[in-house]
Parts: C-alpha cells; structure tokens; sequence
C-alpha cells in the first residue's frame, strides 16, 4: 500500500490510461463498496447471485498484506471498486454479497455505487446515466499537458502556444491585456499543486 501515490496496488506507469486497473485505497474512493462474499448454498436464490468468473473481462483482485481483498471493475474509462472484508471473489463460484452501507452521507455514494454495481452484473456493461461525465475532466487534461510541458523543459510562451496555438499567443502574449498569460500561469500553478498530491482529492470529488 502506497501512503504517498493513494493507491493499494500501482500499474505500470508505461501502461496506456485505458489499460490500467489503478485499485486506489478506500479513504480516497469514497464510493468503494466493503462488502462480504459468502458462498453459496443450494437454497441461495439464483438471482441474488454474482459469479466472478462471468466478471473476469473487466475484474482485478488482489489481497493485500493485511488479508482484505480488494477488486476493481473496469473498462478503462469507468470503474467500480469493491473491498472484500470476508470471503473472496479470487476462489471461484458463485457468491452472495452482503453490503455494508452506514450513515446518511457516507451512504450517498455508496449507494450510487451499489446502483452502478447492480446494472454491470446484469448488463455486463457500464451505465451511461449512472456515470455521467464529469465537468472537470477537460481542464484535468489540460493541466496533464501544461505538467508534461513543465517536464519537459518547456517555458509559459511554449506551454500557451501547445494549448491555444501559435496565432493566438502572437496575438495576446505581449498585448495590452495579460489575460492569456495570467491563465496559463494558472495553469501551471494547478498542474504543479496537482503533481504534489493534489490528484488525491479529484475521486473524492473535493
């Protein structure tokens, strides 16, 4: 367990942003679902039932030092944690899955996660209306690029012309407004305090 990256097990950093399945610690994904996987028993009913083995496309598992299971489902662009306290998803065979949801609201996004939960076992797919996008993805990206810039050596003038092109920095860097050039110092300022552990507070949605 990672107490500086946020995350129970790391990937690859060369692995591409789709392929990754980052499993991040509980107290930063507040949506993680603790539940309880017992297995089942003949008077179980079938439809109660989830069968990991139909969830392998999308499922990683894996137990970390202290014995607690924890998953993560994904496609890349969506994903549903889940922390196993008893039981396993990792054994084979059907299972019954107890929930444990307390508190009005830390229950919120639980429940929501529940929900998104409920319609992949279903479907085997992530519902579009339950993962709606999020306002603050495009400017996310950016400060990805803007930090890459920083990486690489680049000064503020390259990072704007990277962002907005060459014709409008020519046009507004050394105008009589420093609109453009206060924003991309902005930028800067957010993709360095992001870098510095920022990041931490984007799946809590603070």
């Amino acid at each position: 367990m990672s107490p500086v990256g946020g995350f129970t097990f790391a990937e690859h950093p060369e692995r591409e942003a789709p392929e990754a399945r980052i499993i991040w610690r509980a107290d930063l994904d507040p949506g993680t679902l603790r539940v309880v996987a017992a297995r089942a028993h003949a008077d179980d009913t079938p439809d109660d039932l989830v069968d990991p083995g139909m969830l392998e496309p999308w499922l990683t598992a894996v137990r970390s030092c202290d014995g607690v299971e924890h998953a993560v489902l994904s496609d890349g662009w969506h994903h549903i944690r889940l922390d196993i306290a008893a039981g396993s998803l990792m054994e084979g065979g059907p299972v019954l899955l107890h929930y444990a949801l307390t508190g009005l609201g830390s229950a919120e996004r639980k429940v929501l996660q529940l929900r998104r939960f409920l319609y992949f076992t279903r479907h085997r797919r992530f519902s579009g209306s339950l993962f709606p996008r999020d306002s603050r993805i495009d400017r996310e990206l950016t400060m990805l690029r803007v930090h890459d810039g920083i990486r690489a050596g680049a000064g503020q003038r390259e990072i704007a012309i990277i962002l907005f092109g060459a014709e409008r920095v020519a046009d507004g860097w050394g105008g009589r407004s420093d609109s453009l050039r206060s924003r991309v110092r902005r930028l800067i300022a957010d993709a360095r305090a992001r870098a510095r552990g920022g990041y931490h507070f984007l799946l809590g949605g603070r």
